[in-house]
């Protein structure tokens, strides 16, 4: 095998002094770094609301858009109503949930971000829809219980206690009453 040593008695154009082997001029890597960082500015600088208020994607531009992962504002309530009650009732200013007339007794309902369940007449209850297993959402209360769909948890439509599957810790409960027509945050 051969050396390969770089010629230092090569002249250079332009007055530039010699180099061993291939070392790029200081003017190029001022000129390259320059470039990326006017490129990282118009990228950063780079949306735009502009006036008609639609994103280059053509969503809808929001001044105050609901939290990455959230269904918007207005999820989780029956169409038709609002979180003031709207015309679903007289909830008195308090969230609207649901009517009591959608919530089976024995059974329950998934609403927005909400498993409403009625365990006895009149008694209703509601647990995050989020399994304490792995995080996925339930998708079905039926004989009493609510169910995962993703490892087979189930839980109490009362307390939301676990009854079977790899989940060992209860659903998160958020208080709730009965307002007229309409199940409403406590």
């Amino acid at each position: 095998m051969t050396d390969v040593q770089a010629r230092t008695d090569i002249a250079h154009p332009q007055g530039e002094p010699t180099r061993q082997g291939a070392v790029a001029p200081r003017r190029a890597v001022l000129a390259g770094a320059g470039a990326l960082g006017a490129t990282c500015l118009l990228a950063a600088c780079g949306t735009s609301g502009g006036s008609s208020g639609t994103n280059p994607n053509g969503s809808d531009f929001q001044n105050n858009p609901a939290p990455a992962g959230s269904k918007g504002a207005d999820a989780g309530f029956p169409s038709g109503g609002d979180s003031n009650g709207g015309d679903s009732g007289n909830s008195g200013g308090a969230t609207v949930l649901a009517a009591v007339a959608d919530v089976p007794k024995g059974g329950g309902i998934i609403q927005g971000d909400l498993v409403i369940t009625q365990p006895s007449e009149g008694t209703f209850k509601a647990f995050s829809k989020a399994c304490t297993h792995a995080g996925c959402d339930v998708n079905k209360v039926n004989d009493g219980v609510i169910s995962c769909p993703c490892h087979g948890s189930t839980f109490s439509i009362e307390d939301g206690s676990p009854k079977g599957g790899p989940a060992n810790k209860a659903l998160a409960e958020t208080k709730v009453k009965v307002d007229g027509d309409n199940i409403v945050k406590a």
